[in-house]
């Protein structure tokens, strides 16, 4: 039976989805402050591209890679069902249906198909992004925009499809994950965190580190930008979970409290671990402790009380505070901490899904922890390390494939002086001399390097 489409729905999906969106430039934000000041464009660039390549792709057939028909769960895979959906005016063939999803009728449960559409891209497009901070300082920007084509179609797009594809939605059948399997992914553990997360350790093997790591320091640059990046985050994924309810009632409500809620806890805890092991809390620390919140109760957001929320939450935050430190200790540079924070967080709040369901919630599963046995958590196990396994191996021979031809890393001496001159000839900030005139006083200000160079009269 079809639904009447809702105003309201539509209204809190429309909303959402632009809070998503905004979610990508408070990425950019958030990986800009914590790179070095001369990578501080290029790594924002990363972001934004995303934005360009992906949003053309979802629109063209990516789209139809994920909420097409799916082959079935035993070929793992999801595909369009010929050309339904494609450049979404729907078979081309088919003279009758050219609206496509632009048609009135075009409806996704109680939304406009389109404005599912518009939901689900902004979710193509951060997922994409959030691998950048793998590999930052040291990608050429020609490397990772080859990069975030081939990954949205040869990872994403299917992805997406096993987990967020239900029966009878947008085709007749769905991803294996969501309907076979039955795991619970709320609003993209799998399907984003742990995806991303492991395609940036994938990426980050095959780069190699960079030159100095684990020997220089490579603080961030700019705090400032980084808390407002993590606030603009936290801010923006209230889009995010709640908008995943794909309605504005009892669901998205309480995905928005547990975001709340969960985002607090794992922010206190990371901010306990770091003065516990290192004798002070840190901004960095309370804001890496915010996204590692966010990026646990993702999958979490409709199947956990307010209470099971804050254990998600502190837990997994603890778990990425620690997992971190890996990378040194393993040789690997994960410039920014993705594999730390969004595959150990995404692995953690998926996980936890199987300990702390709370039958009462909208999912109406029921947890290890409320006498439901280990049945939910093999669920989210198989999903998650499926998820993980696959990711990995795509996104490696991706990566291997870009090596060999295009080529991925700038050049030593490039990556030395700077990655925005040599990719972008731009930089982040004009730290040249500027001359300030007025019509009393002409103020010459100079840096210390310009000093030996005044002579005579000048000084």
């Amino acid at each position: 039976m079809m639904l009447e489409i809702s105003a309201g729905d539509t209204a809190w999906v429309l909303t959402s989805a632009a809070l998503v969106l905004l979610m990508t430039p408070g990425l950019a934000f958030f990986y800009g402050g914590m790179v070095r000041a001369k990578g501080v464009l290029n790594m924002m660039m990363m972001s934004f591209i995303s934005m360009g390549t992906i949003g053309v792709l979802w629109v063209l057939f990516g789209y139809s890679m994920a909420f097409g028909n799916s082959i079935g769960f035993e070929v793992a895979a999801s595909r369009a069902d010929g050309p339904t959906f494609f450049g979404l005016l729907g078979n081309p063939l088919d003279f009758a249906g050219l609206q496509g999803l632009m048609s009135p009728d075009a409806a996704a449960g109680t939304l406009p198909a389109l404005a599912f559409v518009a939901f689900q891209a902004c979710f193509a497009i951060i997922a994409v992004a959030l691998v950048s901070g793998a590999v930052a300082d040291r990608a050429s920007f020609g490397g990772w925009t080859l990069f975030t084509i081939l990954w949205g179609i040869l990872v994403y797009f299917p992805v997406a499809g096993w987990v967020f594809s239900f029966d009878g939605f947008t085709g007749e059948h769905g991803g294996w994950i969501a309907n076979w399997l039955g795991a619970i992914d709320f609003a993209g553990g799998t399907a984003i965190h742990i995806n991303a997360g492991i395609s940036g350790l994938a990426l980050a093997l095959v780069l190699g580190p960079r030159i100095g790591f684990g020997t220089k320091p490579m603080r961030p640059h700019n705090m400032t930008l980084v808390m407002l990046g993590a606030g603009l985050l936290w801010f923006g994924w209230f889009g995010f979970n709640a908008g995943s309810a794909l309605s504005a009632g009892t669901i998205a409500s309480v995905a928005w409290v547990n975001t709340l809620v969960a985002t607090a806890a794992a922010m206190l805890a990371w901010l306990l671990v770091e003065k516990l092991r290192d004798g002070h809390p840190t901004s960095l620390g309370a804001a890496s402790g915010v996204v590692a919140g966010l990026v646990a109760i993702t999958p979490a957001a409709g199947s956990v009380s307010p209470v099971g929320a804050i254990f998600v939450g502190a837990i997994a935050s603890a778990l990425c505070a620690y997992a971190v430190g890996l990378k040194y200790k393993f040789g690997y540079d994960d410039s920014l901490d993705v594999v730390g924070v969004h595959f150990v967080g995404g692995m953690a709040g998926t996980l936890l899904i199987g300990f702390f369901a709370d039958p009462s919630s909208p999912a109406g599963k029921t947890g290890l922890l409320y006498g439901g046995g280990l049945d939910q958590l093999w669920r989210q196990a198989v999903g998650a390390f499926a998820v993980m396994i696959y990711a990995f191996v795509v996104s490696y021979l991706i990566a291997l494939l870009i090596k060999k031809t295009i080529g991925w890393r700038i050049s030593a001496s490039d990556e030395l002086s700077g990655i925005d001159l040599a990719e972008h000839s731009e930089a982040g900030y004009d730290l040249s001399p500027v001359y300030y005139t007025n019509k009393v006083q002409r103020t010459l200000v100079l840096t210390k390097d310009d000093m030996p160079e005044m002579t005579g009269a000048s000084k």
